[in-house]
Formats: structure tokens, sequence, C-alpha cells
């Protein structure tokens, strides 16, 4: 009685371990390589960004104030270009798709590659069940990825601002918009959700890994897309002239009013002649006043908080029919 008392003690000391902490180990030494890589490009983007802007964007900003002095214009399309907003472009361009690498991970490496071998199983048979190995296997990727991805935000932003006049975008352009707040977190975690569940459903690693990229790339197009009308615009009209938007504003549209009607296809400018012409030609057009829609850049927090939330609902969406997928098969 004894010794059987004895051994029941050892296996669930032996088990715990398994339990609490053997899945998380397993999860990081399987993919170690992934993560370093991915730790690597965090790393190696952030050193060239802030290199970029301690030193190059000071000797940028030199030689066109020299270009500026010596009243030579040709100089504010080349100096800075080459070597400072292009690089700083490309960063931001790899660092805006990061999400696409993400979700080739998560559907072919992550989950796919395991799946496809059968080595998933040994696992279900050594006391940990499927939905324990699904949540090791999102949430330690996840944590590597949103604190690599608040890392590249934080950054970008504090590179982005005060040499704006030397990168030449403006807040609202597509990479520079996902870069620069929380949707880009949001797009990151997504992408590992939906390259779970595209693994899940096809169990094989290839495949998934296409499938993931596919699927995820067009929510984010659809999303940029209509990324103006996720939060209300402003308008403003003018009876006298035409309407000039803030500075820095995210122009939507303007025009001629006709009517009292925005009529933006209406060639109002075509008008001209004197005064008395002038005028003759705007009435017969029926154009009575003029406006403009936009986004002032007070509009970015919003319009950022309402993307991240439609990715993150997505992402949760997901996880729970991974996490039903897996249910299913497993039953």
């Amino acid at each position: 009685m004894t010794a059987v008392v004895a051994t029941g003690t050892q296996d669930r000391g032996a088990a715990r371990p398994v339990s609490r902490w053997g899945t998380t180990r397993t999860v990081l030494r399987l993919h170690r390589a992934a993560l370093l890589v991915w730790g690597a490009a965090v790393l190696g983007l952030t050193g060239w960004l802030v290199w970029l802007t301690e030193v190059t964007a000071d000797e940028a900003r030199a030689q066109q104030e020299a270009c500026d002095r010596a009243t030579q214009d040709w100089c504010d399309l080349t100096v800075g270009t080459a070597g400072y907003s292009e690089p700083v472009g490309w960063i931001c361009l790899l660092t805006a798709h990061a999400f696409l690498a993400v979700a080739a991970f998560a559907g072919g490496a992550l989950i796919g590659r395991e799946l496809e071998n059968g080595t998933v199983h040994l696992a279900w048979t050594q006391g940990v069940s499927p939905a324990r190995w699904l949540t090791a296997k999102l949430a330690v990727p996840a944590l590597g990825v949103t604190l690599g991805a608040t890392v590249l935000v934080l950054v970008f932003r504090w590179a982005w601002g005060p040499n704006r006049d030397l990168i030449g975008t403006e807040w609202w352009e597509g990479d520079v918009f996902v870069t620069r707040g929380p949707v880009m977190i949001a797009y990151v975690l997504c992408a590992l959700a939906v390259g779970a569940l595209t693994a899940l459903l096809l169990r094989r690693a290839l495949p998934a890994l296409g499938v993931s990229v596919a699927v995820t790339w067009p929510l984010g197009s659809v999303l940029a897309r209509h990324r103006d009308s996720l939060w209300p615009t402003v308008t403003r009209t003018s009876g006298s002239g035409e309407v000039a938007e803030p500075r820095r504003a995210w122009l939507l549209e303007n025009g001629a009013l006709v009517h009292g009607r925005p009529a933006p296809d209406v060639t109002y400018w075509q008008c001209e002649g004197t005064p008395a012409a002038l005028q003759r030609c705007l009435d017969d057009l029926g154009v009575t006043g003029y406006y403009a829609t936009y986004h002032p850049e007070s509009h970015f927090w919003p319009l950022q908080l309402v993307e991240a939330g439609i990715v993150l609902a997505v992402a949760a969406l997901a996880t729970a029919a991974a996490f039903r997928v897996l249910r299913q098969r497993t039953a």
C-alpha cells in the first residue's frame, strides 16, 4: 500500500511540470529558430531606423538647407530621398506587412507541420489536452509578436514625427498609418489566429501557409480601402470661394455645391474671364457654393482604434473557431 501511494505521488509530481510548463517549453524549443528570426528582424529594423534618425536625418537636412540657400530647386527632389526617406519607406513597408509573415508561420510551421507529421498526437498522449496544446501554441507566439510589433510601432513613431518633412508622407497614408498605431499589433495577432485556424482545417503545412496569407492579405486591403469611412468625416462649406482644408488633413472630396448639394464632378474651374462672365458661368452650372470633406489629423486615433477593434474581433472569431474545430476533430 505504501509503495502504491508513493508511486502515485511521484506520478503526480512528474505530471505537474508537464501540465504547467512542459507545453510552453516544448513550443519554445520547437519554434526557437522562428522566434529568434523574428527577434533579429525587430532588432535589425529598429537599429536601422535609429541610425537613420540619429545620423542620416541630420545629414539630409543639412544638405537640404544648403540647397535652399543656393536656391537650387532640384535639390528638393533628390536630397534626403535616397539617403533617408527611401530607407525609411522600406522599413515602413516591411513593418506594415509583417502580419503576412506571421500568417505564413502560423499556418505552416506553428500548427500545420505538426498536424501533417502526426507529432501532435504524441503530445496529446503525454497528458497534454488538445485545448492546452493549442493554447500554448497560440499564447507563446502571440506574446512574442506583440512585444516585437509594439517595439517597432514605438520606434517608428519616435522617428517619423520630427522628420516627416524629410520623409514626405502623411499620417493617413497606408503603410504609415498601420505602422504608427495599435492597428499593427492587431494585424499580427489576427494573422496568428487565422493561420492557426487554416492549419487546423487543412491539416497540411504548405497549403495552410498559402491559404493563410491569401486570407489575411484581403483583410488588410479591404480595411485600407474603406478606412476613411470608419469614423465620421468633417465637411466645411463656403458660399464665396473654395474651401481650404486644415493643414495635415486627409482630404477625401471637394468641389462645388450645385443648388446646395455636393457635386464633385461639376467643372466649375473652367469658368473664367471677367468677374461678370465668371459669375454667369457659375450660375449656368448652378453653383451656389463650395465644400470640402476631410479627416483632420485629430481623427488619427479614432480611426486607429476602430480599425484595431475590427481586426481584433476577427482574431477573436478565428481563435474561437480554431478551438471549436480542434474540439470536433479530437472528440
